[in-house]
């Protein structure tokens, strides 16, 4: 069974009105699509996804409730593209979910797990390169910097020159989490679980996640309409550090005119803080185009965190656009 992390606080933030155009940039297993398109029989939801099990699984999901949804198998790095095409030029909400799927985690087939032994894959869509490819392909140098950039693995060298001393290719999860414990040992291993650190980093390379996510995020904040909201639900501090920083981007009025009685538009900040569940603040800052809903992020309740707990590393940030 997927849960849906955050969920409670995601669609009181998201602010949903009827009649308006939302964007889950991650639709999934439909989790959170479903409770947005119950309050939107009046409006439209448009759902993005690379996996395409996840797609005709929430196809099948929001049928149920509607027939008022558009769902693109594809990743949300084209949401500009498509949006374009379909002649979507502004929005009310959007929503990123950056986390996998327990049933995506759960299928062995997949090969993002570390408890089940499957092939070594970890692709969103059937293309691209698995993660056997790069462990094939990559050089020690290379492995070891991806292990240490995207796992924060400290022994990252170790580990990387362990894998390509093997005479053999590596072919499934678990032959892979056998050689981090041979690199690392077994007191490292067991208490410090770099296998971890080890599928995050592969994982991330194979999706080009954070590359992803650099690009979508300014084009989705300037794809919101006035009062429009986008909240984000991030899992791992690369992926937090990235959303942090470019909602800070968009918030910071330029050093070169702060301090002026009047900004230049171009000069305008796009966001500024807020504080969670407040309500909308359209055109209180003369000086800001976006306003951002939380400067901390939203972390799972103690509720939450009992059942389900694989919502410890969560946290949620959003914004809202005050005005064009």
């Amino acid at each position: 069974m997927h849960y849906s992390v955050l969920k409670n606080e995601l669609l009181e933030n998201l602010d949903i009105k009827d009649g308006g155009i939302y964007i889950d940039g991650t639709i999934g297993y439909a989790g959170d699509s479903k409770e947005i398109l119950k309050k939107i029989p009046n409006g439209a939801l448009y759902g993005f996804d690379a996996d395409k099990k996840a797609v005709e699984y929430s196809t099948k999901t929001l049928k149920e409730i509607g027939d008022n949804f558009k769902i693109f198998n594809t990743n949300f790095v084209n949401i500009k593209e498509v949006l374009d095409e379909e002649n979507i030029t502004s929005v009310d909400g959007i929503i990123f979910d950056l986390g996998f799927s327990s049933p995506q985690i759960d299928d062995e087939t997949r090969g993002f797990s570390f408890m089940h032994d499957g092939p070594l894959d970890m692709r969103m869509s059937s293309e691209g390169k698995s993660a056997k490819d790069i462990i094939d392909t990559y050089s020690e140098n290379e492995l070891a910097e991806i292990f240490f950039k995207y796992g924060e693995e400290k022994l990252s060298k170790v580990i990387a020159k362990k894998i390509k001393s093997k005479n053999e290719s590596i072919k499934t999860t678990l032959e892979l989490v056998e050689v981090i414990k041979e690199a690392t040992g077994a007191n490292y291993f067991y208490k410090q679980h770099p296998e971890r650190k080890i599928f995050q980093a592969l994982r991330i390379e194979v999706n080009e996640e954070l590359t992803v996510l650099e690009k979508v995020l300014p084009d989705a904040i300037k794809r919101l309409k006035v009062g429009g909201r986008m909240c984000v639900i991030t899992f791992h501090s690369l992926e937090d550090r990235i959303v942090k920083n470019v909602f800070k981007k968009y918030s910071d009025i330029d050093p070169l005119v702060k301090g002026l009685k009047e900004i230049p538009d171009a000069y305008k900040p796009l966001i500024k803080p807020l504080r969670h569940g407040q309500k909308t603040m359209l055109r209180t800052n003369a000086y800001s185009r976006f306003t951002h809903l939380n400067k901390k992020p939203i972390l799972p309740s103690k509720k939450e965190l009992e059942e389900n707990s694989r919502s410890r590393s969560a946290k949620l940030r959003v914004i809202e656009r005050i005005w064009l």
